[in-house]
């Protein structure tokens, strides 16, 4: 329970600042994880406007050397009052989303998505389950928030088909100076040695759709360029049963150099993305897919498989495909890597893409969003 020297200091804090707090919840808080790095820029860009601005989490969902970075979710009913503002991550199941319905201060929910139950239902029965919840979770949140964000059109389609009103796109922000830290000099010593290296970032989900990026190497190897390998970058933790597919997959192909590195720091992650001569999506179900953008940044040419948020991702940038032809795939891959001339439009295409993101003004964009919210407390940020 607050104390009186607490709730004393919480009111002096509001009037001294005269502006809400404006707080955000989520599902989990982890290294490497988009939503958990979108919140970190959003925090900033709050916390510079003079809120009071903190991100929370249960505590057993916030990786152990960040808990002094999040707070736990217990905390936030004594803190919250009633002109403060809440905005809810969505992407899965949690009883995140179960207090956020029952919070009495302004409201407002950026949707990220919630990948369907039966992608995980063969691998993984509990983060299928918890998606099955998420999916019905976000059909109860349909009247309860204020403001209804979503970080792409294709989410704010699915948000409007289930009773959400007025739905209103906010993409995602990117944390730039972080994607381009210094890459780690080892992992670009390593792998700068004449092969063709074959990039894929994202977690080890079904989704993702990894069996068919292995086909697709597969045939690229065996037909088009022997000198080559691919890496796959990102957590199999909690899958492990689709990574061991994975791995028998890879032995049953005799395929060479296929890495899984699991989950990496950000330097080896940009050095990743340094030694990079493609980036090859096959994932099947996406509510933006960030690596796409971080390809940009990189100077990567993208060759994807056009499903859901994908095509709107890349806007006319990279090259997107309608059908798994593993066979036109392969063959696309190797002029991506001998055509330079192909190499740099796609290029072209993909700097005037990424430009949008990295010349965005974040700030005024999501205060524009909130300013229902703040002008509904007679104060401005």
């Amino acid at each position: 329970m607050r104390t009186r020297q607490t709730q004393h200091r919480s009111k002096m804090t509001q009037t001294q600042t005269n502006i809400p707090a404006i707080h955000q919840f989520l599902a989990g808080f982890a290294h490497g994880d988009a939503i958990s790095n979108e919140a970190r820029v959003l925090r900033s860009i709050f916390r510079s406007w003079g809120c009071r601005s903190e991100i929370f989490c249960e505590t057993k969902r916030i990786m152990p050397d960040l808990r002094k970075d999040a707070r736990d979710i217990s905390s936030y009913a004594t803190d919250a009052g009633s002109d403060d503002i809440t905005l809810l991550h969505l992407s899965i199941g949690s009883v995140v989303n179960d207090f956020f319905a029952g919070l009495a201060c302004k409201k407002a929910i950026l949707y990220h998505n919630v990948t369907p139950a039966h992608y995980f239902l063969p691998y993984q029965s509990i983060t299928s389950a918890e998606l099955a919840r998420g999916t019905a979770q976000v059909k109860a949140l349909s009247q309860t928030a204020d403001v209804v964000l979503a970080d792409s059109r294709f989410n704010a389609i699915e948000l409007e088909s289930l009773g959400y009103n007025n739905v209103a796109v906010f993409s995602i922000v990117l944390d730039l100076a972080r994607l381009r830290a210094k890459p780690d000099a080892r992992v670009i010593r390593r792998l700068r040695d004449g092969a063709v290296n074959v990039l894929f970032v994202g977690r080890c989900a079904p989704n993702k759709r990894i069996e068919d990026l292995l086909t697709a190497f597969s045939v690229f190897q065996k037909t088009v360029q022997p000198e080559s390998r691919l890496i796959c970058v990102g957590s199999h933790s909690g899958l492990e049963r689709y990574y061991h597919l994975l791995l028998s997959m890879t032995r049953e192909l005799k395929l060479k150099d296929v890495t899984f590195t699991g989950a990496v720091p950000q330097a080896e992650l940009n050095a990743y993305y340094r030694v990079a001569d493609m980036f090859l999506c096959m994932s099947e179900h996406e509510g933006f897919c960030i690596p796409l953008l971080e390809s940009m940044i990189h100077d990567v040419p993208v060759l994807a498989y056009a499903a859901t948020a994908v095509p709107e991702t890349l806007n006319g940038s990279g090259i997107l495909f309608a059908e798994k032809r593993f066979d036109l795939i392969a063959e696309m891959m190797g002029r991506v890597t001998k055509d330079a001339t192909l190499r740099e439009a796609i290029l072209v295409r993909q700097r005037k893409r990424i430009s949008a993101f990295e010349n965005r003004d974040a700030s005024a964009e999501i205060r524009r969003r909130l300013s229902p919210l703040l002008d509904a407390t007679g104060r401005d940020a």
